[in-house]
């Protein structure tokens, strides 16, 4: 399918990241959002990634001229009608988001691919209500869309190949990184692995057997530096498989294997601290060291994808 117009609904911080890539690349894009001030807080927020590109020498200003010009935000959902796919980044509230799609799956062509950038519920699920269901597939970006390089394509059980196959090219034509989770399981693939070190690492802080910064740095300086480049399973292979079946036959015993959520990441949430977000989370980012943190973040991003990607 030659896809050229973009139709993007949700212009949070998700949707506004995607608008403006789509946008650099020459595509035409329309942001919708059934709220006026969330449409005006996507244009800030593209507008404030854009001046940050252009100081850091990463855009010059005709290029940030172009992607503003090819944006266009509304509060009108018949705007999304003549788009070629839709990219939905809703809240992440399933009845909302059948709700939105029953509707839209009905003004938008027969042809036009349908897809959801949810994190983690179920891609049949949100299609139920869905018009035209093997169209429908999940295209998860991950968080800063405008930085990570990866895409997580997510088939439903009806999802056909051709849309599969389009929304792949279309994802590589902009630039990113595919991987392709065949089963509309939970979690999908990154946030099965990504809970599995989450819960890992809380035992090993519950358990006293390393703090919160010795474990985050135990992953950022040796496992994150080796994952950067490759993925677990070459990671085994360069390792040795007899080496990694040795330590597998006495350490998978002792790995944690709590069901429930786990009373460190309980407690922070009952209180209130989630992070960034809230000033407060395993670390302190009150006195406007969130700002800091945020850039430093997004810095770090930029030189990892620099040196391995551009």
């Amino acid at each position: 399918m030659n896809i050229r117009k973009i139709g993007i609904a949700g212009a949070g911080l998700m949707g506004a990241s995607m608008s403006q890539i789509f946008a650099k690349y020459g595509y035409a894009v329309t942001v919708y959002d059934a709220f006026e001030n969330a449409l005006e807080k996507g244009k800030a927020l593209v507008q404030q990634n854009q001046n940050t590109q252009l100081l850091s020498g990463e855009a010059t200003k005709e290029e940030v001229e172009s992607v503003l010009s090819a944006l266009v935000f509304t509060n009108d959902l018949n705007a999304l009608a003549d788009c070629d796919i839709i990219i939905e980044s809703i809240i992440e509230k399933l009845d909302i988001k059948q709700d939105f799609w029953e509707k839209l799956s009905k003004i938008v062509r027969d042809d036009t691919i349908l897809t959801t950038n949810t994190s983690g519920l179920s891609i049949d699920s949100i299609a139920v209500r869905v018009n035209g269901k093997h169209r429908f597939l999940g295209m998860h970006w991950m968080n800063p869309a405008h930085l990570i390089p990866c895409i997580e394509i997510i088939r439903g059980s009806e999802t056909d190949d051709a849309s599969t196959d389009a929304v792949i090219e279309l994802a590589h034509a902009v630039g990113k990184k595919t991987t392709v989770c065949k089963k509309d399981v939970p979690g999908f693939i990154l946030n099965r692995l990504q809970i599995a070190i989450l819960r890992e690492s809380i035992a090993l802080v519950e358990e006293g057997i390393a703090d919160v910064a010795d474990v985050d740095a135990c992953m950022k300086y040796g496992l994150g530096f080796r994952y950067a480049a490759f993925g677990p399973f070459e990671v085994v292979d360069f390792g040795g498989i007899d080496t990694f079946h040795h330590i597998s036959s006495y350490l998978n015993k002792e790995l944690c294997n709590a069901t429930d959520i786990q009373k460190l990441l309980d407690d922070l949430y009952k209180e209130g601290n989630y992070g960034v977000k809230s000033g407060k989370g395993f670390y302190d980012y009150s006195d406007g060291k969130a700002e800091k943190a945020l850039q430093d973040r997004d810095e770090k991003f930029m030189k990892i994808y620099n040196a391995l990607y551009k």
